[in-house]
C-alpha cells in the first residue's frame, strides 16, 4: 500500500477521533449547563487552575426558578462563586439577604459553603469587610442562610457572592436568592441575672434550694428574662453526698424552680444531681417562663473527684430554643476544655449558661470569645459574671452584691477593624473535623 495514502488515512482517522472528542466534550458541557444564567449572575474564581464547574438548571428551583450550581471538579483546592452586583445601595439603609442551598458530599458546610455581601464604593472598591450570612434553619433538603446588614456610608452598590471552596468531589446548588431593603430590625435585648450565694449548715436539699429562690425573689423588680444559679444547688451546704440528694427530673427541685420561674416570668438555669435508676448525673436544667422543663444537660467532663464519688458523665451537648434566642448549658469542669463550648457554638448557641463551683475566669472569658457567644457563670469559688463575645465583663456578683444584672443584645454586631462582623465570620473560617461540623 502506498505510504502516502496510509499517512493520509491515519491523519483522517486522527482528525475524526479528535473531532468526535471535541463533540463529546461539547456535549458534556451542554449537559452541565442547562439554559442560561439569570440576568446579572456571573461565575468567578480567584485563579483559573482552581476554578470549579459552573452550571445552571432552568425552571428547576423550589419555586420554579433557575438553580445555580457549583461542583468541585476533582480539585482539592477548588474555589469559586456565582456573583451578582446590585447597583443601587443606599448608605445607612438595611438590607436582608436570603439564600437557600443544597450541598452534596461537603464535609464542613459552614466553612466551604458561603453566601456573603460585598459593599462597594463609587470606585467599585470594597467599602468594608464582607458580611457573611449564617444558617437559620432547614426546609426539607434546603438550608436557609440569612443576614441583615446596614449599608456603610461610603457604599454605592453591593455584590452578592455564593461560593463553594475546597471540596474536590462536593457540590452546592443555590436557589431563591433575594436581597431586599427592610426597616431597621428590632434588636433582641435580654435582661440577664446571675447569683453569687453559698448556703452553709443547711439540713436538706430543699433548704439550700429555698435560699437561692428567696434571694432571687428579692430582685424580682428587675424583671429578668433569664437567671443563672450555680452548680449543685441541692447539695451545697448540706454535708450530704451527691447520691443522697439526687432526684428524678421532673422532681422536687425542678418543681420549686418552676414555681419561681412562673412567679418571675423568667427562664432559670441551675445545677442539680439527677438520678436515673442506678445512675447519678451532675445535671443542669433549664426551666421555662411557665415553669416547664425546657431541657437538661448532663455534665460531660467529670473531674476524678466526681468520678470517685460515683457520678456518670453525659454524652451530648443540646441547644435549646427560647423566646429570645438559642441557649446552651455547661457545668463547671466543662469550661476547662474547648470542645464542649465549641459543640454548643456549632449548634448555634448565642448564650451559654454555666452553673459552676469554681474554675478559671480566663478560660470562661476565652470560651465566650472563641465561640462568639455571651456567657454567664454562677459560682461559689470564682467570679460570678456576665461576659460578652469580646470577653468583656458586663456585670459581676459577689459577697457585697450577690445579684448582678446586665442587658445583653443578642443581635449586637462585634465589628473588628479590617475583619468585619465576627459573629458570622468566626464560623466561616474555623477549620473543624467533619465529625463536629454541620
Amino acid at each position: 500500500m502506498n505510504h502516502r495514502f496510509v499517512s493520509v488515512l491515519v491523519g483522517i482517522r486522527i482528525a475524526l477521533c479528535f473531532a468526535l472528542g471535541i463533540a463529546a466534550v461539547s456535549q458534556q458541557a451542554r449537559a452541565d449547563r442547562i439554559g442560561d444564567a439569570p440576568e446579572g449572575w456571573q461565575s468567578w474564581s480567584p485563579r483559573d487552575e482552581i476554578a470549579p464547574r459552573f452550571s445552571v438548571a432552568a425552571r428547576a428551583g423550589r419555586k420554579g426558578g433557575t438553580l445555580l450550581r457549583i461542583a468541585g471538579n476533582g480539585n482539592p483546592g477548588v474555589h469559586g462563586a456565582w456573583r451578582k452586583t446590585m447597583e443601587k445601595a443606599v448608605p445607612g439603609r438595611y438590607y436582608h439577604l436570603v439564600a437557600y442551598y443544597r450541598a452534596e458530599r461537603v464535609a464542613n458546610e459552614r466553612r466551604s459553603v458561603s453566601a456573603r455581601l460585598d459593599w462597594l464604593d463609587e470606585k467599585g472598591k470594597r467599602a468594608r469587610p464582607p458580611d457573611y450570612a449564617s444558617d437559620t434553619g432547614k426546609e426539607g433538603e434546603w438550608m436557609r442562610l440569612e443576614y441583615v446588614a446596614q449599608a456603610p456610608e461610603n457604599a454605592r452598590s453591593v455584590r452578592i457572592e455564593l461560593s463553594l471552596a475546597w471540596e474536590r468531589s462536593g457540590s452546592v446548588t443555590w436557589d431563591d436568592i433575594r436581597l431586599v431593603e427592610v426597616p431597621p430590625p428590632r434588636e433582641r435585648i435580654v435582661r440577664a441575672m446571675t447569683i453569687y450565694h453559698r448556703p452553709k449548715g443547711t439540713k436538706s436539699a430543699q433548704e439550700s434550694v429555698d435560699q437561692f429562690c428567696r434571694l432571687v425573689e428579692t430582685a424580682a423588680a428587675a424583671r429578668p428574662d433569664v437567671i443563672c444559679l450555680p452548680e449543685g444547688i441541692s447539695v451545697i451546704g448540706t454535708g450530704k453526698s451527691y447520691a443522697e440528694v439526687s432526684e428524678s427530673i421532673p422532681g422536687p427541685t425542678t418543681s420549686r424552680l418552676g414555681e419561681l420561674a412562673r412567679k418571675l416570668n423568667s427562664y432559670i438555669a441551675a445545677g442539680i444531681y439527677e438520678r436515673d435508676a442506678a445512675i447519678v448525673y451532675n445535671t443542669a436544667v433549664l426551666i421555662g417562663r411557665r415553669g416547664e422543663i425546657v431541657g437538661k444537660y448532663r455534665k460531660t467532663h467529670l473531674p476524678y473527684e466526681e468520678v470517685e464519688a460515683g457520678l456518670t458523665p453525659g454524652d451530648s451537648f443540646p441547644v435549646f430554643e427560647t423566646d429570645f434566642g438559642k441557649v446552651g448549658l455547661l457545668i463547671c469542669w466543662d469550661i476547662q476544655f474547648p470542645e464542649a463550648a465549641r459543640a454548643l457554638g456549632l449548634a448555634g448557641a448565642e448564650l451559654i449558661l454555666v452553673p459552676i463551683w469554681g474554675g478559671s475566669e480566663v478560660l470562661a472569658r476565652g470560651r465566650a470569645i472563641e465561640n462568639h457567644a455571651f456567657l454567664i457563670t454562677s459560682s461559689y469559688d470564682m467570679k460570678t459574671f456576665i461576659v460578652d463575645p469580646t470577653g468583656a465583663v458586663l456585670a459581676e456578683a459577689n459577697t457585697r452584691q450577690p445579684v448582678a444584672m446586665a442587658e445583653i443584645n443578642l443581635d449586637r454586631k462585634i465589628i473588628q477593624p479590617w475583619l468585619g462582623d465576627m459573629k458570622t465570620r468566626t464560623w466561616k473560617e474555623r477549620a473543624v473535623s467533619a465529625s463536629t461540623s454541620r
